[in-house]
């Protein structure tokens, strides 16, 4: 489903705000916790090449580049591609984040030979209508034994969502047989997917070793959203969210899905 990048540039302020809100910046903190556990088990600590597509305004990337790696940032919103650049410069991170305006199914050939040793896909698959063509065309630019990080709205949470936040059990019950739903922030339709239909794709895709994390098991459901930006409960939530990310039955109905596995090399 084709999408029109100036929606994205038109609710930067909205979206900027949702990242700052505490089930923004769980998002983020747990993405990055997760990333790490396979991050920190490579060989030294030579900074990694990664690649953040669809990486918008640098949420990712902002945090892996503190950490001294270069990232490099494609999306296809010229403003949010510039709230990126204008991040990176704030932390004087300008020299480890680079920006490359493009389309993700047409990446220029420097970056689809480019050898990466992590490449993101976070939150990309929901705009999208061809899931494989997409994640192989993700996989070409890691390097074999790189990693690949996946990340999507968990279409098992919709109905739990719509149930406990809208109080709707008709409408909760629709959402069990949909995997459709409207974002207003994006003005745009999204298809919703589950991780038990995407890790055979990628495993058919030569991935292997694939964890299942889940981002936000609790936030989501807990209805008091004002009491969250208190810094005490906050911190209890994160340490209850940093325990459940990995954790079965959570992972099956966290809001979203995260996705890591290993391009496998050749034989």
């Amino acid at each position: 489903m084709a999408q029109d990048p100036e929606k994205f540039d038109t609710a930067m302020d909205t979206w900027q705000e949702w990242q700052e809100a505490p089930w923004g910046r769980l998002r983020y903190t747990l993405a990055e916790v997760n990333l790490m556990r396979h991050l920190d088990d490579g060989p030294g600590d030579a900074p990694l090449r990664i690649l953040d597509l669809a990486g918008g305004d640098g949420g990712d990337a902002m945090r892996l580049a503190a950490r001294g790696h270069h990232v490099t940032v494609v999306d296809l919103a010229p403003g949010m591609l510039a709230a990126a650049e204008a991040r990176a410069a704030e932390r004087g991170l300008s020299e480890r984040v680079t920006c490359v305006r493009a389309d993700v199914h047409a990446l220029p050939a420097d970056i689809t030979a480019g050898g990466f040793d992590v490449v993101l896909c976070h939150n990309l698959l929901q705009y999208v209508d061809d899931v494989p063509g997409t994640l192989g065309t993700a996989l070409a630019p890691l390097k074999e034994g790189g990693l690949f990080s996946v990340m999507a709205i968990n279409r098992h949470s919709a109905p739990l969502n719509v149930a406990v936040r809208q109080l709707d059990p008709a409408a909760a019950l629709d959402a069990l047989d949909s995997d459709r739903l409207r974002t207003e922030m994006f003005d745009s339709e999204l298809t919703l997917h589950t991780a038990e239909e995407i890790i055979p794709v990628l495993e058919n895709l030569g991935c292997r070793d694939v964890h299942h994390y889940g981002i936000r098991s609790f936030c989501d459901y807990l209805t008091d959203d004002a009491r969250k930006y208190d810094p005490t409960y906050y911190a209890d939530l994160e340490r209850l969210e940093l325990a459940t990310t990995a954790r079965a039955p959570y992972t099956h109905t966290a809001r979203l899905f995260q996705l890591t596995s290993r391009k496998r090399t050749a034989a």
